[in-house]
């Protein structure tokens, strides 16, 4: 096995001898936190209403199994926008996503009136987080702190986004819809009560990256043909070997990686 966290007595103390140890197993775990404002609105129809209405829900999968159109035939976010939270970057350094329906946490039912979420995630974050054993059974979910807005620069970052989306969706074209933030809330206004309510509410948008970091120095797990320095014939082939997390969503950079891996492999890269 190899050491999580560069850590032979961790390992030891579950039994687990240890072959080679690098101390970036484990380490430089990146994410792009999920800041969502839910916002009720009138006079149009969300996916909330549909998805609470046995015809709603017997409609979407009529119109999927016949006309392969409908809501069933969607991503989640339908709208996607890159912008600064400061003129002076080079780049976009924030993502905003808007989705048709809200809900209180992962996997709970949408709410049962009309409104949409307005997320923002942080695409340069500073705070890194790890990966640990909580045992030696594969079995047993491994310790992952993901350690969000544990820099100051990140937090003032969350903090901008949240206030440029609350200006986005109060803007003159949205009033037709009377949309009103329900959570975190219209009463938090200050720095500090945006902060801690991000704190309260945000969330991973499971973009996970950077844990056997590819590269050259002592943090480095893998090489740039993705061998695992130190040990012949075993590579790792997925999200993890990413050094710093993309400026965007993860699932096409890993299909690259996939399909990069499978020429090296191979011998055709």
């Amino acid at each position: 096995m190899l050491s999580g966290i560069g850590d032979p007595v961790e390992l030891a103390a579950h039994g687990i001898p240890v072959v080679l140890a690098r101390p970036g197993v484990g380490a430089n775990l990146q994410d792009h936190l999920a800041v969502r404002l839910l916002y009720r609105v009138h006079n149009t129809r969300t996916l909330n209403d549909q998805s609470h209405s046995v015809i709603g829900r017997l409609r979407m999968g009529l119109e999927y199994a016949f006309l392969r159109r409908g809501p069933l035939t969607i991503p989640p976010a339908l709208v996607n926008a890159f912008v600064k939270s400061d003129p002076a970057k080079e780049t976009p350094d924030l993502q905003f996503v808007l989705y048709p329906l809200t809900y209180d946490n992962t996997g709970d039912p949408p709410h049962q009136f009309p409104a949409f979420t307005a997320g923002v995630c942080l695409l340069h974050p500073e705070s890194r987080g790890a990966v640990k054993l909580r045992a030696a059974d594969a079995k047993v979910a491994p310790k992952i702190t993901l350690n969000f807005l544990a820099t100051q620069n990140d937090r003032a970052t969350a903090v901008t986004g949240v206030k440029m989306l609350r200006r986005v969706c109060q803007a003159d074209a949205m009033q037709k819809f009377a949309p009103s933030e329900f959570s975190p809330g219209p009463a938090l206004t200050t720095d500090a009560q945006i902060a801690d309510g991000i704190g309260r509410t945000g969330a991973t948008i499971f973009h996970p990256v950077g844990t056997c970091k590819m590269g050259a120095g002592s943090d480095a797990v893998v090489d740039d043909r993705l061998r695992v320095i130190g040990i012949d014939g075993l590579r790792v082939v997925d999200a993890s070997i990413m050094p710093t997390i993309i400026s965007g969503n993860t699932n096409a950079a890993a299909i690259m990686i996939a399909e990069k891996g499978s020429d090296m492999i191979r011998g055709r890269g």
